[in-house]
């Protein structure tokens, strides 16, 4: 009985020694991003499409800034869409195959939420904007090369099928 005692608590302190918490330090590498309220954005349920007056935007290697580029093709993306007030679109964030999941889909989110924030400066109404990140899903081109990757991490802006 004493054995069986004995063996039971060293496993239960092996199990407590094995579960011990880790200390979750802060990345300050990562752009902070205000809280979004997805209820003033259009539903993204429906289809969505290609307009070829919208352009789309690329982004350096793990950031969601705009570049001086992304920042004359936004400008031409928001003079088109204030010409069409009745449009609503998505912007769809995308990312490179490197890093996780997790991380993937939030950078792709951040950059949407970049052009979006754009196109509101430039008066386009957010009721009108909705935002998806596919993360690493949706690659341009399926390679493991400098070229697709900086051909996948993009900002597409799409029309919303009604």
């Amino acid at each position: 009985m004493k054995k069986m005692i004995t063996l039971a608590l060293a496993g239960l302190f092996v199990f407590a020694v094995g579960c011990k918490k880790q200390d979750i330090k802060p990345d300050d590498t990562i752009d902070s991003i205000e809280t979004v309220n997805f209820s003033d954005e259009p539903s993204v349920r429906g289809d969505s499409e290609i307009d070829s007056n919208l352009k789309i935007v690329y982004f350096d290697f793990d950031k969601s800034d705009l570049t001086s580029d992304s920042f004359e093709v936004l400008k031409e993306n928001a003079a088109y869409l204030s010409k069409k007030p009745s449009l609503k679109i998505v912007v769809e964030g995308h990312t490179d195959n490197r890093g996780t999941a997790e991380y993937n889909l939030s950078l792709g989110q951040r950059r949407a939420l970049k052009v979006k924030d754009y196109y509101v400066k430039f008066g386009i109404a957010p009721n009108r904007i909705a935002t998806i990140s596919y993360g690493s899903e949706k690659p341009v081109i399926d390679e493991n090369n400098e070229a697709a990757w900086a051909k996948n991490r993009r900002a597409e802006t799409k029309m919303l099928k009604k």
